[in-house]
């Protein structure tokens, strides 16, 4: 025996609940500042859904354009570069490991993720303060007298 169809005005109710739900729900730390936070970058994506293709040989910057004891996010290469001491650098990737949002900056010694919070080492992509629970892969850079370019 075979279930009857459901009535169509049962279908229209429970679509219009789904639409009718929130999309996504935040998850902050918890502190109430929630509402001081930037707004998040959109989740990091390539056509491929794949992490993008970095050019090898690319520049990124001079060495002077990276501050010492902080760095410079490049949204467009999904890389992050820092100095944690002078003519010391360092790259990692960008995305958070988290929710694979952009990074938004880098300060006060580490790189911050506006999406949640979570905020990562400037020395070696550690985390700091979660939600995220992985580093930020380390990624390849080559330092030629003042320019910085992609490994």
């Amino acid at each position: 025996m075979s279930a009857a169809p459901a009535p169509r005005r049962t279908v229209l109710a429970a679509a219009a609940a789904a639409a009718a739900a929130p999309l996504v729900t935040g998850c902050g730390d918890g502190d109430g500042d929630d509402a001081a936070t930037p707004a998040p970058t959109a989740p990091a994506q390539s056509p491929t859904g794949s992490a993008p293709a970095h050019t090898v040989g690319q520049r990124l910057a001079s060495t002077a354009d990276i501050p010492s004891g902080g760095g410079t996010v490049f949204k467009d290469q999904q890389v992050v570069v820092t100095q944690p001491q002078a003519g010391e650098f360092r790259a990692f990737s960008a995305i958070c490991t988290h929710q694979r949002c952009v990074v938004a900056a880098v300060e006060d010694g580490t790189i911050n993720c506006a999406c949640h919070g979570s905020r990562f080492r400037i020395t070696d992509g550690s985390v700091v303060r979660g939600p995220a629970t992985r580093p930020l892969p380390a990624e390849d850079i080559t330092v030629s007298g003042d320019t910085i370019s992609l490994a």
